[in-house]
């Protein structure tokens, strides 16, 4: 591995929740590594596993999903109740496809957790770092 190697992580985060504390991390400054590309969707419940599939195919060495706190927590009432039981099968998914454990994170941030979300940025960055470049685009392409 590289030591030069800086890992391309995508996160969905709800617009309500996860996406208002890394607002307020960012605002705030507190130190997170700038690795994260940010995708804002409504709610977690609509994150589709196929976006989850396109964001490694396309070049992502790590994605993270995260939005409100279940139970209740959700601007659209229960769309954290789909994200808690679409989220396991995407990690079942993932390994199917040989995307290791560690390179896949969701889980629940609320817009007051801004710390939370800086911690997480840190170990999860370095995470991935850790595991190196995925190149499972290169994979894909030589088994066509």
């Amino acid at each position: 591995m590289s030591a030069n190697f800086e890992p391309r992580i995508v996160g969905f985060l709800c617009n309500w929740c996860t996406y208002a504390a890394s607002d307020t991390a960012g605002v705030s400054r507190m130190e997170q590594p700038p690795n994260v590309d940010i995708i804002r969707v409504m709610c977690t419940g609509r994150v589709d596993p196929v976006f989850v599939l396109k964001a490694f195919a396309e070049g992502a060495d790590g994605v993270i999903v995260s939005g409100c706190h279940p139970p209740g927590d959700c601007h659209y009432s229960n769309g954290n109740y789909k994200t808690f039981r679409r989220m396991p099968l995407v990690e079942a998914l993932l390994a199917q496809y040989g995307i290791e454990d560690g390179r896949f994170h969701w889980g629940w941030i609320s817009g007051a957790e801004a710390p939370k979300w800086a911690q997480l940025v840190r170990d999860f960055t370095e995470q991935v770092r850790d595991l190196g470049p995925l190149n499972w685009k290169r994979q894909i392409e030589s088994k066509e």
